[in-house]
């Protein structure tokens, strides 16, 4: 961890920039960066960044279509009432499944069910972070027209944002980019954020941040007596 600040818009970029330059940074030498897709990263990251190609991280683009096959669950519910409490089956990596867990999910997709099709799509997505450079063009042609013709609106609207963004998704076959380091990162910032009960505000949080993740080289402290 080398900055923090708060806020989610393109400011929050500024000031990284800003403090990376301070402390003698140059922005041309950065070549990657690794972000979810909001908008006001991207605008930030290219504003100040602009020799970075940006990777946006697949954990990101999957949650994505998970929460686009969950509202299409949540409407089927309604008249298929097997669907109640199957949440996480759709949701979850099906080799994290327990063996009565992945039973019951295989039944569900043999059940000509919205949320079985919508299931596939996603799960279909994920073998693009497998493919080589030379491969990768097409695969999403392909994905794209099954997703868009699936009827199923939640998962079109969800295909339509991430050809948005192919550039960055594509970007990983190259970069293999993620945002696993950060999420590691904030393990440790929410560990120490629950052990406190929270901060009075947000500069100690700040604070104590640095401390548990910024491998800080501090001075040791010798108490004498006498």
């Amino acid at each position: 961890m080398i900055f923090a600040t708060p806020g989610k818009d393109a400011t929050t970029v500024t000031r990284f920039a800003e403090d990376f330059q301070a402390h003698h940074g140059d922005p041309a030498t950065v070549t990657d960066v690794t972000m979810d897709m909001s908008p006001a990263f991207i605008k930030g990251v290219t504003t100040h960044f602009p020799e970075a190609a940006i990777t946006f991280d697949k954990f990101h683009v999957m949650k994505l279509l998970g929460d686009a096959v969950d509202q299409v669950r949540r409407e089927e519910r309604k008249v298929r009432p097997e669907l109640a409490g199957t949440r996480y089956l759709w949701l979850k990596n099906p080799q994290d499944l327990k063996v009565s867990a992945a039973d019951r999910l295989v039944d569900l997709r043999q059940a000509h069910l919205k949320t079985g099709r919508a299931y596939a799509i996603k799960e279909t997505l994920k073998a693009l972070w497998d493919q080589p450079p030379e491969a990768a063009e097409a695969f999403p042609r392909h994905w794209y027209f099954w997703a868009t013709h699936s009827r199923l609106d939640p998962i079109r609207q969800a295909a339509k944002t991430i050809k948005a963004h192919w550039a960055g998704v594509l970007r990983y076959t190259h970069s293999h980019r993620t945002n696993a380091v950060l999420e590691g990162i904030n393990s440790l910032v929410q560990a120490a954020k629950a052990r406190a009960r929270g901060y009075r505000n947000i500069h100690h949080f700040i604070t104590v941040i640095y401390l548990v993740a910024g491998k800080l080289s501090l001075p040791r402290l010798t108490l004498e007596s006498g």
